[in-house]
């Protein structure tokens, strides 16, 4: 479902006249017209099929090249996504790392970053993104484990209440094999090796 630009900027006048503005002044002006084209970015997400992009596999054992695919994890760390926190409407940004263990098919690595993408632009919380993007990823791929790894710095902590600039947060969602803690160690060492928890850009 496409965002209603036109409700978006007249809800966005209504808002500023509630908080005392003038929309029509210079500076505000064009700003209703500037937040149908924000809102319409940050929740292109919604409504869109998340598996989707996962739709188009290779055969490990009948692909174009199997002697060049992963018989181990298939790890893509550093992705950057940003999202909006639903209970303040406020941004959070940062990288996710995934990491899937192949049955017979895998899927480019294109994909893994489009999956991001579409559940990142909805209204969420960063402990249910890290969940849909195991679940999308586990129900429409053939795995043996899935690992989701998100660490993000959210409006919400650094410029309210307690304002932290330099928190960030972590977590972890599992599937399959990657439930067992002793199973993700290595792969938990290798994301952290990516520089995991460092600024977020």
């Amino acid at each position: 479902m496409a965002v209603d630009r036109a409700r978006v900027e007249r809800l966005t006048r209504e808002l500023l006249e509630a908080i005392g503005e003038d929309p029509d002044r210079p500076g505000l002006k064009q700003t209703p017209a500037r937040m149908g084209d924000l809102y319409a970015e940050f929740f292109s997400g919604v409504g869109e099929d998340a598996g989707a992009p996962l739709a188009h596999t290779i055969s490990v054992t009948r692909g174009p090249a199997p002697d060049t695919l992963a018989s181990g994890a298939v790890l893509l760390r550093d992705i950057r996504f940003r999202s909006v926190c639903e209970h303040h409407l406020l941004p959070f940004a940062g990288r996710a790392h995934i990491a899937y263990l192949p049955g017979e098919q895998v899927v480019g690595l294109g994909a893994l970053v489009r999956v991001v993408e579409i559940l990142a632009t909805r209204p969420q919380v960063q402990e249910r993104l890290g969940e849909q993007i195991a679940d999308t990823i586990a129900e429409h791929l053939d795995t043996r484990g899935v690992l989701v790894v998100l660490d993000a710095s959210h409006g919400c902590v650094t410029m309210r209440g307690g304002r932290q600039p330099e928190a960030s947060t972590l977590t972890i969602a599992a599937r399959g094999e990657y439930t067992e803690p002793i199973a993700r160690a290595e792969l938990i060492a290798l994301i952290g090796a990516s520089g995991a928890g460092a600024a977020h850009g």
